[in-house]
């Protein structure tokens, strides 16, 4: 059995006030008057943020030194991918999705453990939101595969993630750096979330993806 993580408990404290935004941008899918069309729109958004982060992670080398974590298993956006086809959004629609500019290469593990950690974190509530739109909306059974991406494995995946986290912050400034990556990543990712950022598939495309 895995341990307890103390430095991921302590992430989760000392970023604590970056969770309430991007918690809310998925929670709205828990709302009784869900729809498709919200639906499209939240992968969409996801797809042009967890795209790029992922593939600064994949290059960093610094993340693969003596750590156990497999960074292309841990990636997802092509689930939203898949996700988005399934929901009718076509290639030509997909392609042109805006992806988030603002991040950059990661220097050091740290930084980047510290993005992937914000990305997990929000794994924790594509459960809830997934047994929730499919009770609202059956029809989207083979639409839900990037919420489906942890399940039955995210209790290992997050030790995982905590052992790597211990293994980096051996010091109070290293853990710092973590802290301020992820602080850094929520903060974007809710700025990039927010219903007035314009240019996604649901305001673009409209009926052409099926949004009702």
């Amino acid at each position: 059995m895995r341990h307890l993580s103390r430095s991921l408990m302590q992430l989760n404290l000392a970023t604590h006030a970056s969770h309430a935004g991007v918690d809310e941008a998925w929670l709205e899918l828990t709302s009784e008057r869900v729809t498709r069309g919200q639906y499209v729109d939240r992968l969409s958004r996801v797809f042009g943020f967890e795209g790029p982060v992922e593939g600064v992670l994949a290059y960093t080398p610094q993340l693969n030194d003596g750590l156990d974590l497999d960074i292309r298993r841990r990636a997802r956006a092509g689930f939203i991918a898949l996700d988005l086809i399934e929901l009718e959004v076509t290639p030509a629609q997909l392609s042109m999705i805006p992806q988030c500019p603002d991040v950059a290469p990661f220097t050091t593990a740290a930084e980047a453990l510290g993005w992937l950690y914000a990305l997990e974190r929000s794994a924790l509530l594509h459960d809830l939101v997934r047994h929730h739109l499919l009770a609202r909306m059956p029809e989207l059974e083979s639409a839900v595969s990037y919420l489906s991406a942890f399940r039955g494995a995210a209790a290992e995946r997050w030790a995982e993630l905590g052992e790597a986290i211990d293994a980096v912050a051996i010091s109070p400034a290293i853990f710092d750096t973590i802290a301020t990556a992820a602080t850094m990543a929520f903060d974007l990712a809710e700025r990039w979330y927010r219903p007035a950022h314009g240019g996604f598939i649901a305001t673009r495309f409209g009926a052409n993806a099926r949004l009702g």
